[in-house]
């Protein structure tokens, strides 16, 4: 049976989806597991054991729908569920399951506060397309696979970070899902031991601002490794601390203690920290009891209210005690 998965973005979202390429590969006999994404997130895919090919989205769609229609797919799997991806499962005319986003269910929530989402995990609504197939949750976890030579050599770190440190991801997709800088700087300078933090380019000015606040046990690396490098030296870490972004999804994949922390957004939408083998190694921390929160599915460039008291009121005293407790274990 050859499969095509779609996921079009984005980082933790993809790698979310890894145990149904995992399941389906393994559970279904000759299971030929394509996977369509954009060009940026294909590293997040091409290296997995699990998938036979991965297709990326061209900017002209049709482009696209006549390289996939030569594969003749038995069955697509719509991990994501937009109009480009009804597009994409009228022109294959292949057998399609869509999974649930329940958008009605995070309307409620954002905007009258009313919580009617299913206490399911995102994993086990992705894994629903495939079902009927008998395919079935192995609650072994999320997989990311990097090869050999994307690889950060610890070496190359400063001497202080080669014998371990605290992953400080400072990175996500929205203003209202990240820290603001001073928060995080306050963050820092609870933590104990080396810091090494990740983020993409657009975090350099906050990463510089932490590491010189914080001093020699930080290492700014923001903006200086590819998104396999950055997952790198987050597999590389001791444990892991991070907002409600891709890296909490990574972490997660390496099966790290994660700490992760929640502005604008709730986990009740089903997306937080998954390790099912291991649910102990992971804390979330939240400004419970705030009426205007979640006030967005996604997030915001600003807070709509001003005060942004779900970050500025987080209880970083707590996220630094439970770090600490983390390193005492390892």
């Amino acid at each position: 049976m050859k499969v095509l998965v779609i996921r079009f973005s984005s980082i933790g979202d993809i790698i979310l989806t890894s145990p149904v390429l995992r399941c389906l590969k393994q559970q279904v006999p000759g299971a030929e597991v394509h996977y369509l994404t954009k060009d940026t997130f294909r590293p997040l895919v091409e290296h997995s054991p699990y998938v036979h090919r991965v297709h990326t989205l061209k900017h002209n769609l049709g482009a696209t729908l006549q390289a996939l229609k030569q594969e003749r797919f038995d069955l697509v799997a719509d991990l994501h569920h937009n109009a480009r991806t009804w597009r994409v499962k009228l022109a294959l005319g292949a057998k399609a399951t869509s999974f649930p986003k329940l958008n009605l269910e995070k309307w409620l929530l954002v905007n009258f506060k009313v919580d009617r989402l299913p206490k399911v995990h995102i994993v086990d609504r992705y894994l629903s397309t495939v079902q009927h197939l008998g395919v079935k949750n192995d609650n072994k976890g999320l997989e990311l696979f990097i090869p050999k030579e994307k690889e950060v050599d610890t070496a190359t770190l400063p001497p202080a970070h080669r014998n371990g440190y605290t992953a400080l991801c400072i990175g996500a997709g929205h203003f209202t899902k990240r820290l603001p800088r001073h928060r995080l700087i306050e963050l820092a300078a609870k933590l104990k031991g080396p810091l090494v933090i990740i983020g993409g380019p657009d975090d350099s000015g906050t990463g510089r601002a932490i590491a010189d606040a914080a001093g020699a046990r930080a290492f700014d690396a923001t903006g200086k490794y590819d998104l396999l490098g950055s997952a790198s030296l987050i597999r590389q870490a001791t444990l892991v601390i991070t907002h409600d972004s891709g890296a909490m999804h990574v972490a997660s994949a390496f099966r790290k203690p994660v700490a992760s922390i929640w502005g604008n957004t709730v986990p009740q939408f089903g997306m937080g920290p998954y390790i099912p083998e291991h649910p102990e190694r992971t804390l979330i921390s939240e400004v419970k009891g705030l009426d205007c929160r979640p006030c967005s599915k996604i997030g915001y460039d600003r807070c709509p209210k001003g005060h942004f008291r779900c970050m500025e009121k987080q209880d970083l005293d707590k996220v630094a005690a439970w770090s600490a407790a983390q390193g005492d274990r390892s």
